[in-house]
């Protein structure tokens, strides 16, 4: 499973909108690899941002 597919299944599995700080804590990654997932994931909109810096699945 790459970064992407782990971020994705984290913040589906959480039930709640998560930091990049969160994610990579619960994944256990460097958060600048979230960070590049999270760009990733929101150019395929696969997430969304329901508030500044928190990050949920759509």
């Amino acid at each position: 499973m790459d970064n992407k597919e782990l971020v994705l299944k984290i913040l589906k599995e959480s039930g709640e909108p998560l930091k990049s700080g969160e994610i990579a804590e619960k994944a256990n990654i460097d958060k600048k690899e979230v960070d590049k997932a999270i760009k990733q994931l929101k150019t395929e909109e696969l997430i969304e941002s329901p508030k500044r810096c928190f990050y949920a699945p759509k």
